[in-house]
């Protein structure tokens, strides 16, 4: 046998144990690409094998290591692999616990990952046996992370892939802002101000009492009107515990002038008369004389506890930019500023489209057929976005049906689920050449979720095509969605901000990857495991996502993090039946 054929049988040996994992994924509807390591020479066959299962591992699995990928690690090391077989796959005990399922994020073991090279270091080992000018025999390639063709994904897929920040910046610059609108205070809740928030009378418009006790004038002791007495312009007397009597109100008009030495009984919030020097609380006064002599049990000063005639704010003032968003605080803020409704943006008008004949609406799955995670997902998401989702409907796997619905939508931004690669019933861009859409982003550099897309209908309106896995379309909300309604709503961006992360994070060879994460101790993040593409348990428990770039990062290494809506501002997250309608059309309930 030459050195050339034997090379070849190498290349068949890789090759068959390499579809064992290859096949596994094709049979499970895996539509995305793999990264296929190929061997250099005898010795690198099983290590070959070990690399590619820890790349499909991390980057796709989300979860344990294989049996499959034991064995190979076991032609490497010439030795039996009974240990690994007899603890369960995922390295945990029966009986663990539910932090320890899904905290413990890394899918190798200490053991196997000691002499294994960092991520962005595996196509650059060294050769033991260094031949630095050997050319590449015909059936090699110099290329080590060359993608395999995947069943169901278009060959130039991977040519036009858009880089995932590039991806967000694209989003976020296709848009302009929405007209403004007058909305009543009740509801403008979410929206961004179109226009400067200014004052428009004094706040508070006249002195104010800021506590319970006697409006008094000038130096004590003080003289309090007569139990009987009503002074001018108070309204109602009011009798208190200390037996003095009348009273000043809050809500009542101008009270007649005190004069020095003189005090009347005031409430919070109550005007103070005319002439008054201060304040003094209840617990600090003391009545005697009959009820006709007022002491202090301490000093008090000029002014006390009298909110002044615009203390907080001048009529004219400028309490807030436009393109604040209008949090319940704002909402109060302007109600005491003397407005009845706001100048805001117009919020973006979203349809939602479930696609697919296998989702169920009700039930268990049964027959093939899976429930709908999407559709209750999406519409409280988009609406913590700012959006207004006007309908979330179903649509089978049917070309004509999705021609129509896209069609015939009025909403500013139609939301897709699945049918985004190029499978038999993937209708997603045959409907968008048809309609002569502009491809903006038609995949992404991130998992999960690379199949994702962004198109504009027409001017002003666009299509954000979600892939139908659960984690992998959440990972397309907050890639292309988030940056386009913000934009269309003229919401400010959210600033950047990085965590620590607890642990190390495997990476992806090319793409960056959104993992799960928790906080710990107020600035670190810790890595939630369950986040295959297909998976909702990890961020279901999540406070954010964490960003991790090509090649993984160490534990300790800063990530940036992306805030989930409900914890960054949680607006408008609560379903409405105006706006959470639900219909089909085809496919069955």
């Amino acid at each position: 046998m030459t050195d050339r054929d034997a090379d070849a049988a190498l290349d068949r040996a890789a090759d068959e144990a390499l579809a064992l994992f290859a096949d596994d994924r094709r049979s499970s509807g895996d539509r995305r690409e793999s990264h296929v390591r190929r061997p250099q020479r005898a010795s690198d066959v099983a290590e070959t094998v070990r690399w590619n299962v820890a790349d499909w591992a991390a980057a796709d699995w989300g979860g344990p290591v294989p049996q499959d990928a034991h064995a190979a690690d076991s032609v490497s090391n010439g030795a039996s692999n009974s240990s690994a077989s007899d603890s369960p796959a995922d390295g945990s005990s029966k009986g663990s616990s539910f932090n320890d399922e899904l905290f413990n994020s890394d899918p190798f073991s200490e053991a196997a990952s000691a002499d294994r090279p960092a991520p962005d270091d595996r196509s650059r080992q060294p050769d033991s046996s260094p031949e630095p000018n050997r050319p590449p025999e015909p059936n090699q390639t110099t290329e080590p992370d060359q993608p395999a063709d995947v069943p169901n994904e278009a060959p130039e897929a991977r040519a036009h892939a858009t880089p995932w920040r590039a991806a967000r910046t694209a989003a976020a610059r296709a848009a302009q802002p929405l007209p403004s609108v007058v909305r009543p205070l009740g509801e403008a809740l979410g929206q961004t101000l179109a226009e400067p928030l200014a004052a428009l009378t004094d706040l508070p418009s006249f002195d104010t009492s800021a506590m319970d006790g006697w409006a008094v004038a000038g130096p004590g002791p003080w003289r309090l009107p007569s139990k009987d007495a009503t002074p001018e312009g108070t309204g109602t007397s009011t009798r208190t515990s200390t037996g003095t009597g009348t009273g000043i109100l809050a809500g009542h008009a101008e009270a007649a002038p005190l004069s020095d030495g003189d005090a009347v009984r005031i409430a919070t919030g109550a005007r103070v008369p005319p002439g008054a020097t201060a304040v003094l609380r209840s617990e600090h006064g003391k009545v005697r004389g009959e009820g006709r002599e007022l002491y202090a049990s301490r000093h008090i000063t000029q002014g006390q506890d009298i909110r002044p005639r615009g203390q907080e704010c001048r009529r004219g003032d400028a309490l807030l930019p436009a393109g604040a968003l209008v949090t319940p605080v704002v909402l109060g803020l302007a109600a005491a500023a003397g407005y009845d409704e706001l100048t805001v943006t117009s919020r973006p008008r979203v349809e939602v489209l479930v696609l697919g004949d296998e989702l169920l609406r009700a039930g268990l799955p049964h027959d093939g057929r899976i429930r709908d995670a999407l559709g209750p997902l999406l519409g409280p998401w988009l609406r913590a976005l700012g959006a207004d989702v006007v309908a979330t409907r179903h649509v089978g796997d049917d070309p004509e049906a999705l021609h129509t619905a896209v069609s015939a939508s009025t909403a500013d931004v139609v939301v897709t689920t699945g049918g985004t690669a190029a499978g038999p019933v993937d209708h997603v861009h045959p409907t968008l050449r048809r309609l002569g859409a502009e491809q903006l982003v038609d995949g992404v550099q991130v998992r999960p979720g690379h199949p994702m897309l962004l198109a504009r209908l027409a001017p002003g309106r666009y299509l954000v095509g979600l892939p139908g896995n659960p984690l992998a379309a959440v990972s397309g909300l907050l890639t292309l969605a988030e940056p386009l309604l913000r934009t269309l709503s003229a919401r400010p961006a959210p600033p950047p901000y990085r965590a620590r992360l607890t642990e190390a994070v495997q990476g992806h060879p090319v793409d960056t990857r959104l993992i799960p994460v928790v906080y710990q101790h107020g600035d670190r993040a810790c890595p939630l495991r369950f986040h295959g593409p297909a998976m909702l348990r990890g961020i279901a428990a999540a406070d954010a996502l964490a960003v991790v770039p090509p090649g993984g990062a160490d534990q300790g290494a800063e990530a940036e993090i992306l805030d989930l809506p409900w914890t960054a501002d949680g607006i408008g997250i609560s379903a409405d039946t105006a706006t959470g309608t639900i219909t089909g059309t085809g496919g069955t309930p």
